[in-house]
């Protein structure tokens, strides 16, 4: 049923009662924030204990004592990229690449072995060189809040001989300064993917060449950190010369939907209605407050219930103390644009740019006027590797191989949904040697690492921290 309503009258009633339900939400979202910043920490504080209490209550299960348990209690409070390594004996570097349009962009660096000092930081290492790239409303901490280094790829790679990169995108955690606009403004935050291909991905790769004198790269991407690698490279022919092989986990182009059908039919019929209900700033920006104030294992709850919800994802495959320490690193900063550019995608089934005609056409042939620009993926030299969850409901496989060249493998992870492939139960055994295995056939450097032919197939030494 639809209302007789002039312009709004192609919403549905459903779809009325969630824009009314979203900025009720949004309302009281906003009025907690507000109430928040006058209250001193030891009232927070008593939330958060409450909270615990109220778990404990209820028979959740948290005062046991294990190996898993202590090392996801190091990871939970580890503030930032340098205490994340530190647990592990890692040493790392911090990088800051300009991109062409004056956004400042963190980046980080595990150039050695771990318990390994270099002398000269910020130089060529000469090992090959791999760069790993985040999802959406992530930062490079994803790849190393594991509770055991054997199932991080970052630490993986570089116990194995290779200078690991780690990028993150503009406006999270690490990348949120530009040399134009403060990320108090709209103008800040006015980026879609678009902006990622174009200056983020090939800005950070020119830097890491630079640092590391190496003529080419590995580039390893997760979910949106694919997208924008294959939107990067089917604009920029030159940055092919750079890359010897992309390999994308949990590769994400153009996904066929949400599970949960109000939000999807929603924002398939009017993506735009993301800008009335978030603004144009940072999308759920309030994350970080509310888990500042619930009990660790709750908080882990409410995620899993939300991913359950919107994109029938279970995790099965992760452990509830590795949820308990990755859930707290999961959230980063990231534009509304980017979100609405998604349902763009979606809407559209097609992997385009941002559609800037938020009131398009009225179509009244069968021959469309207009058509957004999109990335011409068949275009892609690199060679391509997608590793992909069978289980995995915004991959649609057979339907992104058609949007890429013919020279791309596709390699089945059985039972893998999204988030199982960053910090499965056995990745080490699944994942990561997969990702060794196409490192190894595709990359061209002519110096050796060491006796990698060898030990990627032998179990790696390392102890519990």
């Amino acid at each position: 049923m639809r209302l007789p309503i002039p312009l709004l009258g192609r919403l549905t009633v459903r779809e009325y009662l969630t824009i009314i339900f979203g900025f009720t939400f949004l309302a009281l979202d906003s009025l907690l924030k507000f109430i928040i910043l006058f209250l001193p920490k030891p009232v927070i504080n008593w939330f958060y204990r409450q909270s615990r209490s109220l778990f404990y209550w209820f028979g959740g299960r948290g005062k046991e004592q294990n190996e898993e348990k202590r090392a996801s209690d190091k990871v939970l409070k580890a503030k930032d990229f340098e205490d994340l390594c530190n647990i592990h004996g890692y040493t790392h570097e911090e990088h800051v690449v300009l991109t062409k349009d004056g956004y400042l962009l963190g980046l980080h660096r595990i150039p050695a072995k771990r318990g390994e000092r270099r002398d000269n930081p910020g130089t060529s290492t000469g090992k090959p060189v791999v760069y790993l790239h985040h999802g959406l409303l992530m930062n490079s901490e994803v790849w190393i809040c594991l509770t055991n280094p054997e199932r991080s790829l970052a630490f993986v790679l570089a116990e194995q001989g290779y200078d690991v990169w780690l990028g993150n995108n503009r406006g999270n955690k690490y990348s949120k300064k530009s040399i134009h606009h403060g990320p108090n403004t709209s103008k800040f935050w006015d980026f879609s993917m678009d902006e990622f291909a174009w200056h983020d991905i090939p800005d950070t790769i020119h830097h890491i060449l630079q640092v590391t004198k190496a003529p080419q790269l590995s580039y390893v991407g997760f979910s949106q950190g694919t997208a924008q690698a294959f939107a990067a490279l089917s604009i920029h022919p030159q940055l092919n010369e750079k890359v010897n092989v992309f390999i994308a986990l949990a590769p994400a182009m153009s996904p066929a939907g949400l599970a949960a059908p109000i939000v999807d039919g929603l924002m398939k019929a009017s993506p735009t209605l993301f800008f009335l209900l978030f603004g144009r700033k940072s999308i759920l920006s309030s994350a970080t407050f509310w888990q500042s104030i619930i009990y660790p294992p709750i908080f882990a709850q409410v995620i899993d219930k939300s991913l359950v919800w919107l994109f029938n994802w279970h995790s099965h495959n992760i452990s509830t103390h590795q949820k308990i320490a990755a859930y707290a690193h999961l959230y980063s900063f990231a534009s509304v644009k980017s979100i609405v550019h998604w349902f763009q995608i979606m809407r559209n089934a097609a992997f385009q740019m941002y559609d800037d005609d938020v009131l398009s056409p009225v179509v009244v042939t069968s021959v469309s006027s207009y058509r957004p620009a999109r990335f011409p993926t068949r275009n892609i030299v690199t060679p391509i590797v997608l590793m992909y969850g069978d289980s995995d409901s915004l991959v649609d496989i057979d339907a992104m191989l058609t949007q890429l060249p013919s020279h791309t493998v596709a390699k089945r992870l059985h039972t893998y949904e999204h988030l199982d492939i960053l910090w499965g139960q056995n990745v080490h055994v699944d994942v990561i040697p997969k990702v060794l295995a196409s490192l190894e056939l595709y990359n061209t450097q002519e110096q050796t690492i060491g006796d990698v032919g060898t030990s990627s197939r032998d179990e790696m030494d390392f102890t519990a921290s």
